[in-house]
């Protein structure tokens, strides 16, 4: 009896066993069947490169209006080099930027990654592209003796912040292990190194840990902060792209080998991490991440914006368009002011060329409106609408209901921008004997590059700047 009892249960503990591993095997299943096989040839397909990328004051960031970073120059350069469009999605959380990669939310994780063995087992790397340190970040006490830690034994009991499930993380519990503990880590998941850096010099905060590249670019910017204690040895960094994009790696990788060496690279290189560079857009006013503003202007574009139903970064974008936010330019076809009007336009307003910065806005915002009428009795979509209105603000209102007509006549839909009377604007030099055309020629390239940046500069400003 005692034996079939023992048969019995040896048997349960194996089906038990069996059914435990087979679970293993369907959970690793999914896993894989989760990952997302999306390649270089669907990329291209596509004509659109998605990357996610970190957004701080080197990687990605509104500067005077215009989108710039580090990570964005490179990613705009590899773009061009594939022939596609580029879309930048920003993500602070590392953890939720290895996500979405993992989903095909996007190709390419864009940031400084240090390479580690743990990450490599989840993604493949890029060739590197630069190396970064970890570093303690800490106050300068106020009578400039030395400061509390000097050496990274002395961490041993401290409180020390982190970016979440960043290098910095890894390194600081590593050492808390070699040093038997005593470290206590908070991990945040969206604080980057220059808000953590800020929350330091600020006193909110006594120790965070950093890459040493994004602490020396803001050390002159906070002068009571030390970070001469390094934690741990180099590391080279890199992006990072889904193992399962087996094309795609190699093809930037043999792009990155060549772009690497090029004083383009290396310009890029000093226009981001120059102490010198970095000091003259943080102590400017319009250093987004710093002071929240793109513009002297930019309460007057939330306020008129409400009177046309625009979101006032698309407005702001097109007055960087017209003006580069100078209230005072006038261009050599006659144009002036922020809204660059035209001086038949600027009286048709009620507005000359010494109207003030704030009647100029409002007066082009009434334009605006004054387009948008126009084609109201057209079943042209709200986001369509936008494009036609931009193009007609730039070229005049005639050349784009001759496009319309034209797109109509030619079997294409006069209510679709893209591909559709963007063609006939385009090309609308070709067409101007065709008797639809009733206001002559036009350089359509002008037009349609004019509606595309704008468009491009607003989803920037919607990715960094808040509503």
């Amino acid at each position: 009896m005692v034996r079939k009892f023992m048969y019995l249960r040896n048997g349960l503990i194996f089906l038990s066993m069996l059914f435990s591993f087979s679970l293993l095997n369907c959970e690793e299943k999914a896993t894989k069947e989760l990952e997302v096989q999306r390649d270089l040839a669907d990329i291209l397909a596509d004509g659109k490169l998605v990357a996610v990328t970190d957004y701080n004051a080197t990687s990605y960031f509104i500067y005077k209006g215009e989108p710039m970073g580090y990570q964005y120059d490179m990613l705009r350069d590899l773009a061009t080099y594939l022939g596609v469009k580029l879309e930048i999605v920003t993500e602070n959380d590392i953890d939720k930027s290895f996500e979405m990669l993992r989903k095909g939310e996007v190709d390419i994780i864009a940031s400084s990654l240090a390479i580690t063995a743990q990450r490599k087992e989840e993604v493949d790397f890029t060739l590197p592209h630069g190396e970064t340190s970890q570093v303690l970040v800490q106050r300068v006490p106020a009578n400039n003796s030395d400061p509390a830690v000097q050496k990274p034994l002395q961490l041993s009991g401290k409180l020390v912040y982190v970016q979440k499930s960043s290098a910095g993380a890894q390194r600081l519990k590593n050492l808390s292990d070699e040093i038997g503990g005593g470290i206590t880590i908070v991990e945040l998941p969206n604080y980057d190194a220059d808000k953590l850096i800020e929350l330091v010099a600020t006193g909110e905060i006594d120790f965070a840990v950093c890459d040493q590249s994004v602490a020396l670019v803001n050390s002159n910017s906070y002068q009571n902060i030390n970070i001469d204690v390094q934690i741990g040895f180099p590391q080279k960094t890199a992006w990072a792209i889904r193992k399962t994009s087996v094309e795609l790696r190699p093809k930037v990788d043999a792009w990155l080998d060549g772009y690497l060496k090029t004083a383009h690279y290396r310009n890029i290189e000093n226009k981001y991490f120059s102490q010198e560079r970095f000091i003259r857009r943080a102590s400017s006013d319009y250093f987004f991440i710093y002071t929240g503003k793109i513009s002297p202007w930019d309460e007057y574009f939330k306020k008129y914006s409400k009177g046309i139903d625009w979101d006032w970064r698309l407005l702001a974008s097109l007055v960087y368009q017209e003006s580069r936010f100078r209230h005072n330019v006038r261009s050599h076809r006659g144009a002036s002011g922020l809204m660059q009007f035209m001086p038949q336009t600027a009286e048709f307003f009620g507005i000359d060329s010494t109207a003030d910065p704030v009647k100029q806005i409002e007066a082009g915002v009434r334009y605006i409106k004054w387009l948008e009428d126009r084609f109201a009795n057209y079943d042209i979509p709200t986001d369509e609408m936008i494009k036609f209105v931009l193009a007609s603000y730039n070229a005049g209102i005639g050349h784009i209901i001759d496009a319309r007509k034209l797109a109509q006549k030619h079997g294409r839909n006069p209510n679709v921008w893209d591909n559709n009377v963007e063609y006939f604007i385009r090309n609308k030099s070709q067409f101007a004997y065709d008797p639809v055309v009733r206001h002559g020629r036009l350089k359509g390239v002008e037009t349609t590059n004019y509606v595309k940046e704008i468009m491009e500069r607003y989803q920037h400003y919607k990715n960094i700047i808040g509503e």
